[in-house]
């Protein structure tokens, strides 16, 4: 018989979308942990007992984002760790991964602590933070723990802070760790450089946000992708591929259920799995980023690539800036948007559409994150696990607006879409810090732990 304690939480007869399958069930929560899982209406309760009737909602574990880019320190003004993780779990996410363009760069082990301070201090949810790579710092990379860095991040093309790595003993150098995963940005520098002066000598300085995928070439991104790949198995390091944007990426993949027992796993984004290149003409660069959104064929090989086993993860590449930079011509105006808050109605919407499944959807975001990364007791819903729980109700249909965006920078590329889901409640560590649609307010965040 399962004790009935105090501050206890029982969500009953939620429909469980949790390790392949959709099951009403009742979870109770105690203190920060998933105390039992009971078949629907049966999960015992007491006089300090807190029932969540959840009848015709979805009960999911709280996505885990492995690529996110919340600004702080040194660029607030377009987000920042408060803000950013305040959207993220309006979104339903309650752990991300952060990756190091900041200013300073997280590129050393004292940058890399500094980073966590300000999380235990200002995020919303758990957290974690990678350290980049760069031409010089290969001693601080060995340096790093593995048990507490999520991976290397390596820059094989510049982006937004420039990190590009380009020195051939250098990479070779970091393809030969072994004890921590080395994610990688990958299109291939030369190629863009050689189409940025074909593009600015045939139109000067007024080049159209269309033409972004065409300067970030697939061509690009293949010749990248394919270099990593022959870099990690050459060298030993399990290699993760970030946000995959061609056909032709995803033949680099191999199939399995389980991306701890792959050398190389893949990662898609959200907006390659919702945008394609039609939606400059409404958007320009509002829809631009580094790799860019490709063709409707692109769009439907990586959502096979999701369904079949080949991509391991779907994150966000949350990416905020101002609406003033991003409406700057072609060549001042940066790459990347925000999406942290959407992520999950996007995805919930792909299935309401017959394109993924919530059982995948799932899998995708929180599972293989999880396994992917050697997250600690995260990623399930299981007994003994951590309460990182969300609700999600899948008739319930909003439109985002200005109103109901939560990042700092106001804006979002899905403004005027509307979405037939909605996320409800939201738990990490078992405080709701989303409670019946709105921020409650409450903080309960946790530094990310991996197993290797």
């Amino acid at each position: 018989m399962q004790e009935i304690e105090e501050n206890q939480t029982v969500i009953r007869n939620a429909l469980l979308i949790n390790e392949e399958s959709m099951r009403k069930a009742d979870v109770m929560i105690a203190g920060d942990c998933i105390a039992g899982i009971f078949s629907p209406g049966k999960a015992p309760s007491g006089a300090g007992t807190k029932i969540i009737e959840a009848s015709g909602l979805w009960l999911m574990p709280g996505i885990i984002d492995d690529h996110v880019h919340f600004r702080e320190p040194g660029l607030t003004h377009k987000g920042d760790i408060a803000s950013e993780s305040a959207a993220a779990a309006a979104g339903g996410v309650t752990s991300f991964m952060e990756m190091p363009n900041t200013l300073p760069q997280t590129v050393t082990i004292s940058e890399w602590e500094e980073k966590n301070r300000l999380a235990a201090e200002k995020s919303v949810i758990n957290y974690s933070f990678y350290i980049g790579a760069t031409d010089s710092n290969i001693d601080e990379l060995r340096r790093a723990d593995s048990s507490l860095v999520p991976a290397i991040k390596l820059f094989m093309g510049a982006s937004t802070g420039n990190m590009l790595v380009s020195d051939s003993s250098t990479l070779e150098a970091i393809f030969r760790l072994r004890n921590i995963p080395v994610a990688c940005h990958c299109e291939d520098e030369k190629i863009i450089q050689a189409n940025i002066a074909g593009y600015r000598a045939k139109y000067g300085e007024a080049v159209d946000p269309s033409c972004h995928s065409l300067i970030r070439s697939r061509e690009a991104a293949i010749a990248s992708s394919q270099t990593a790949a022959d870099l990690a198995r050459r060298g030993g390091a399990r290699l993760h591929l970030l946000h995959l944007s061609t056909a032709e990426e995803t033949r680099l993949l191999t199939p399995g259920a389980d991306p701890a027992a792959k050398q190389i796993t893949a990662e898609a984004c959200v907006h390659h799995l919702w945008f394609d290149d039609s939606s400059y003409a409404s958007k320009g660069n509002l829809v631009r980023w580094n790799p860019p959104v490709r063709t409707a064929a692109d769009r439907e090989a990586l959502l096979s690539a999701v369904r079949e086993g080949l991509i391991d993860v779907i994150a966000t590449d949350h990416a905020p800036h101002t609406l003033e930079e991003k409406s700057a011509p072609y060549f001042k105006a940066p790459s990347g948007g925000p999406t942290i808050q959407h992520s999950l109605v996007m995805m919930l919407e792909l299935c309401h559409r017959g394109e993924l499944t919530p059982e995948l959807v799932v899998r995708k975001m929180c599972h293989n994150p999880a396994l992917l990364f050697g997250i600690t007791d995260r990623g399930f819903v299981r007994e003994g696990y951590k309460a990182d729980l969300l609700l999600a109700d899948p008739a319930a249909p909003w439109t985002v607006n200005k109103e109901n965006i939560l990042y700092r920078c106001g804006w979002s590329p899905l403004e005027g879409t509307t979405f037939r889901s909605s996320v409800i409640t939201v738990f990490a560590n078992g405080v709701p810090v989303f409670e019946e649609g709105r921020l409650t307010g409450r903080r309960a965040p946790e530094m990310l732990r991996f197993k290797r």
